[in-house]
């Protein structure tokens, strides 16, 4: 029953720090000249994959914090075999 609870508490903790799972969003913020970087994992000692300017359409998977920073693992909506993860500052809802 533990185990169970456990299991239900991370999945509350996922869901309200990111919302629902696929979730359509786009990246807003990054700035008129900048890209926001979509990296290999979540932190900043990931490996930039690509960079998403502001209105790159996006589909949310999941989130997770590291180090006191929400990172949503994300995919292109046109083109979803591109996959990574960027900073949940930067995802506005579509």
């Amino acid at each position: 029953m533990r185990r169970s609870s456990h299991a239900t508490i991370l999945a509350l903790m996922l869901l309200s720090g990111c919302g629902a799972s696929g979730g359509r969003t786009v990246v807003e913020g990054a700035g008129a000249d900048e890209l926001l970087k979509l990296r290999a994992g979540p932190g900043l000692g990931y490996s930039v994959i690509l960079g998403l300017p502001d209105g790159t359409r996006l589909v949310r998977r999941d989130c997770v914090t590291e180090v006191g920073q929400l990172w949503c693992r994300v995919s292109l909506a046109d083109a979803p075999k591109i996959t990574g993860y960027v900073s949940e500052d930067y995802l506005s809802e579509s």
